[in-house]
C-alpha cells in the first residue's frame, strides 16, 4: 500500500539527506517545551519595540519580536500574547512561506493499492485516468448498481475513475451515487465492502469541497467500522475520515455530536502501527480546525487520550516514529491553541518532553562540539532556530535561565551563531539580550567574550531587523557597562554606527548610541575592569 502525502509537514529549510529520525520530535519539542507566553520582558531603554518576549510559534513565518506566537503548521496567526507591536524585518521569501503554510493546511493523504490501476486497465500506478463524460460515468454507476458477479470488478473501475477530480464531482451529482457506494460499504460482503471504502476514500481526498460534503451521509458508518477486525479496512476509514475533516466545517460539526473523540479514544490504545498513526492523523486535523479551541480541544483534554499521546511520543525512539510525531503534532496544537493546560502538566508533560529532549539529543554521534549539541547540527539548519527559540522563551523573563546559560560556559557556542543564518542571527541576538538586559554582572560577563567584535560585522548586515536587534544588544551594554563604550570606539564601531544615520527604522537608535559612545571614557574596558571577579 502507497501513502501519499500532499506538502508534508517539514522544515521549511536545510537539507533532507541524512537527517536523524529524531529530528522530526526534536524541533517539535523544541517548540513545546515552551509554548506557553508568558509576559513579555518590560521596555527599560531606548525608543524601541520592544525586549524580546516569551513566544509560540508558527512554522514558516518570520520571528515576532515581543510575544509573537508560532503555531507549527497551524490554522491562524495568533495575536502577539504580551500586547505591544510585533516588528519584522522585510522577508522576500514571505510569499512562498505563505504559499507553502496554506498547502500544509489542507494537506490530505492517500492510501492507494497499485492494484487500483490494474482494475482500470492500467499497466502504470502513477497515471492519473483521463475525465470521463457524464454517460460513461453513469455507465460505471450502473455496474456497480446491478447485482451480478462482475461488481467488483466494476467497483474497481469505478475506483480507478475517481482518481480524476472531473470524474468525481460529475459521479457524486448522480443522484443515488453515494446511496449506492454507502450501501455496499455497509453490505456483509467484506470484498466489495472493500472496494467501496477504496472508492470513498477517493472522493474524500478531492479537493473540491463539494465532493467531500457528499460524503456526509456516510461519516458515522466511518466511525462505526472504527472498531472492526480487518486492519486495512480500519485504516481506510481513518484516512477517509482525515481528509474528509480537514475540507468541510460541516463534516466536523457532524462528527463531534457523533462521538468522534470517544472512538478515537478507544482506537488509540490498538496495538497497530497503523492504526496508531491513521489517529494521530485525524486527531491533528481535527485540532487544526478554526473551531478547535472551543469545541474540540476541551473534549480531547477531557478524555483518555492525552495519557496516550504522551505516552506513544514518548516511546517513539524504541518504536513508531511515525506515530510519535502524529502525535507530538497533536499536542502541539492543543498547547499553542488552549490557555490552560493544566491536564497536560497534571499528567507530567514537562518532565516527560524534557527527557525526550535529552533521549534525542543523545542520539547525536559522539564526535559533535560540546555544547548545544542539537544547534551544531549545521546540516539541518532548522534545528539551531528551535533551539534558539527555546533558549529565548527560556532566558526571555528568568533570571535563573540567564544564569544557568552563563554558568555552563554556553557563550561562546551562542556566539558561533550568530553567522548561521539570517534568523539564527536575529534569534541569537535576541538571546544575548535576554541575558544583556538582567543588569551589569550579566553584561560583564558577556564583554568578557569577544562579543563586541563580533557585532561590528552584523551592524553591516542589510537585514534590518538583524542590525535593529543588534543596536537594542549595543544599547544595553553600554547602559549596564558605560566603560564598553570606547571599547566599542577602538574596534571601529564609530563608523558602523553612523552608516545607519539615514535609515529611517534605525537611525533614532544609531543616534543614541553615538551620543554615548561620543562621551569620555573614564574607566578600562569591561573585561579588564572585571576580571578579578572571575579569577
Amino acid at each position: 500500500m502507497i501513502l501519499c502525502e500532499i506538502q508534508p509537514r517539514v522544515p521549511p529549510a536545510g537539507p533532507r539527506a541524512s537527517v536523524p529520525c529524531s529530528c522530526p520530535l526534536s524541533q517539535l519539542w523544541l517548540h513545546t517545551l515552551c509554548a506557553q507566553p508568558s509576559a513579555p520582558t518590560p521596555s527599560a531603554v531606548l525608543a524601541r519595540a520592544s525586549l524580546p518576549g516569551l513566544h509560540k510559534e508558527e512554522w514558516a513565518v518570520p520571528p515576532c519580536i515581543k510575544g509573537g506566537i508560532r503555531l507549527l503548521g497551524g490554522m491562524e496567526k495568533r495575536p502577539a500574547g504580551g500586547g505591544g507591536q510585533v516588528v519584522t524585518g522585510p522577508d522576500p521569501m514571505a510569499a512562498l512561506r505563505k504559499a507553502r503554510r496554506q498547502e500544509q493546511l489542507v494537506s490530505k493523504r492517500l492510501l492507494r493499492e497499485d492494484s487500483a490501476a490494474e482494475e482500470g486497465g492500467q499497466d502504470r500506478p502513477d497515471v492519473v485516468p483521463d475525465p470521463l463524460s457524464e454517460d460513461e460515468v453513469l455507465e460505471l454507476l450502473r455496474g456497480v448498481q446491478r447485482g451480478s458477479e462482475d461488481r467488483k470488478r466494476s467497483l474497481g473501475r469505478l475506483r480507478w475513475a475517481l482518481q480524476n477530480e472531473e470524474t468525481q464531482q460529475k459521479f457524486v451529482r448522480l443522484d443515488g451515487s453515494i446511496r449506492t457506494l454507502t450501501g455496499l460499504f455497509t453490505s456483509s460482503l467484506a470484498d466489495l465492502q472493500l472496494e467501496a471504502a477504496r472508492c470513498l476514500h477517493e472522493l474524500s481526498h478531492s479537493s473540491v469541497p463539494t465532493v467531500a460534503e457528499a460524503c456526509l451521509p456516510v461519516t458515522s458508518y466511518l466511525l462505526t467500522y472504527l472498531s472492526g477486525q480487518s486492519l486495512e479496512f480500519t485504516e481506510l476509514c481513518l484516512y477517509t475520515l482525515g481528509n474528509l475533516v480537514v475540507e468541510s466545517e460541516a463534516v466536523r460539526k457532524q462528527l463531534l455530536p457523533q462521538g468522534i473523540i470517544p472512538v478515537l479514544a478507544s482506537c488509540i490504545q490498538s496495538p497497530h502501527e497503523a492504526v496508531l498513526e491513521g489517529v494521530g492523523y485525524v486527531l491533528s486535523q481535527l485540532l487544526q480546525a478554526k473551531e478547535a479551541p472551543t469545541e474540540i480541544i476541551p473534549l480531547v483534554l477531557d478524555s483518555v487520550l492525552p495519557q496516550h499521546m504522551l505516552q506513544l511520543v514518548c516511546s517513539g525512539l524504541k518504536a513508531g516514529m511515525g506515530v510519535a510525531v502524529e502525535f507530538a503534532w497533536c499536542l502541539h496544537y492543543i498547547i499553542c491553541r488552549h490557555k490552560d493546560n493544566v491536564v497536560l502538566l497534571a499528567l507530567g508533560a514537562m518532565p516527560a518532553l524534557t527527557s525526550l529532549l535529552l533521549d534525542l539529543a543523545s542520539e547525536i554521534p559522539q564526535d559533535a562540539p560540546e555544547g548545544l549539541e542539537l544547534c551544531f547540527l549545521q546540516q539541518h539548519p532548522f534545528l539551531v532556530q528551535e533551539c534558539l527559540w527555546l533558549l529565548n522563551n527560556l532566558t526571555a523573563d528568568d533570571p535563573f535561565f540567564c544564569s544557568a546559560l552563563l554558568s555552563l560556559d554556553l557563550l561562546p557556542a551562542l556566539l558561533q551563531l550568530l553567522t548561521c543564518s539570517q534568523m539564527a542571527t536575529v534569534l541569537a541576538l535576541t538571546v544575548l539580550c535576554n541575558i544583556a538586559e538582567k543588569g551589569p554582572f550579566q553584561c560583564q560577563r558577556l564583554l568578557c567574550q569577544p562579543l563586541l567584535p563580533r557585532l561590528l560585522p552584523l551592524l553591516a548586515l542589510p537585514d534590518p531587523e538583524a542590525v535593529g536587534q543588534c543596536l537594542e544588544l549595543l544599547h544595553l551594554l553600554f547602559l549596564h557597562c558605560p566603560e564598553a563604550a570606547a571599547d566599542f570606539t577602538r574596534h571601529g564601531g564609530h563608523q558602523a554606527l553612523e552608516q545607519h544615520q539615514s535609515t529611517p527604522e534605525l537611525q533614532e537608535r544609531a543616534q543614541a548610541l553615538l551620543d554615548m559612545v561620543r562621551q569620555p571614557p573614564g574607566a578600562p574596558s569591561a573585561c579588564q575592569a572585571t576580571l578579578p571577579v572571575f579569577s
